[in-house]
């Protein structure tokens, strides 16, 4: 959001402010804070002119500036109501050199998961991609797709769904008919061996999509619990992976608690064969530790099962 508008919004929180206060405070023309006000108002801000000045009545639904209003957290909103992918649109802004830019979308209509999988992504979801330029080296970004992943979980949960990860980063809702997916995670990076130029993290949400929008294997938190104040939960989201990507060493403490996989029996998928054993633990940067026949195995990648007891 534009600096100033983001001032004008701050002031309007306070209580009704005429206009030649705001321009005082704002150190502009008094036409230019009409100016500001209209362009709130066509962003979707209830702004009421009373005797007392100006009064903030509404803040829309979802979007852009909906997002970045009251975010604690230092990053841009770039919103599209249609977008094939934000992650593709993520890695234009990377190349350009942006940073910190949350690229936001309520429907794609060419999102993409791992493995180039199909993902849907109607209406009513919460589709984003983070730009970020941390100062990791590429073997420990795995990191952020764990962080991700809790993220989406903290705010699932704080939604009221009950909301657990799958090694590494799907988040995974446990219904009568089996564990049925809630989001997914791509997380793509360019570098060099010892430096990142920059990362974009991909997060797709079922928040408030209808049943029958949603594939198979999947669910929402509409499902779940009834639909969801979209613009609390993707601050949420956003804010938590904010506060996570300050520590990355203390993501894993936090993908414990929160994790499904450990201590079952599980079969994962990696290129040198399949790891069959129970899931014991995680290491940084996201290394799964499974007991097998043999020993403790190291999983730094791989399509993770849960196994049914037998």
């Amino acid at each position: 959001m534009q600096a100033t508008r983001e001032r004008v919004l701050a002031a309007l929180d306070e209580g009704p402010v005429t206009g030649p206060d705001l321009a005082d405070r704002l150190d502009v023309s008094r036409s230019a804070v009409w100016k500001h006000v209209e362009a709130l108002r066509e962003a979707g801000f209830g702004i009421d002119s009373t005797d007392d000045g100006y009064v903030l009545s509404s803040v829309p639904e979802f979007g852009g500036p909906a997002v970045e209003y009251g975010l604690d957290a230092p990053f841009e909103v770039e919103y599209h109501d249609s977008i094939p992918s934000t992650n593709a649109r993520g890695r234009e802004l990377a190349t350009a050199g942006e940073s910190d830019v949350v690229v936001l979308a309520d429907e794609q209509t060419g999102g993409r998961g791992r493995l180039d999988r199909e993902w849907d992504s109607p209406s009513g979801g919460v589709w984003l991609s983070l730009v970020l330029r941390p100062d990791l080296p590429p073997t420990q970004i795995p990191v952020y797709t764990l962080a991700a992943a809790v993220s989406v979980a903290t705010a699932a949960r704080e939604a009221g769904v009950d909301a657990t990860i799958k090694w590494p980063n799907d988040v995974l809702v446990e219904t009568a008919a089996g564990d049925r997916k809630l989001c997914g995670i791509l997380t793509e990076m360019e570098g060099e061996a010892d430096r990142v130029s920059w990362v974009v993290v991909g997060i797709g949400v079922n928040v408030n999509v209808a049943s029958e929008e949603l594939p198979p294997e999947g669910t929402s938190v509409q499902e779940q619990v009834g639909a969801v104040d979209r613009r609390a939960f993707t601050q949420r989201l956003l804010e938590t992976f904010d506060d996570l990507r300050a520590d990355p060493h203390g993501v894993l403490d936090e993908w414990r608690a929160y994790a499904g996989t450990l201590g079952k029996q599980v079969r994962v998928e990696t290129p040198g064969g399949a790891v069959e054993g129970e899931a014991v633990d995680v290491e940084f940067p996201g290394t799964l530790l499974v007991e097998t026949e043999d020993g403790i195995v190291r999983v730094t990648a791989g399509d993770c099962e849960h196994l049914r007891p037998a």
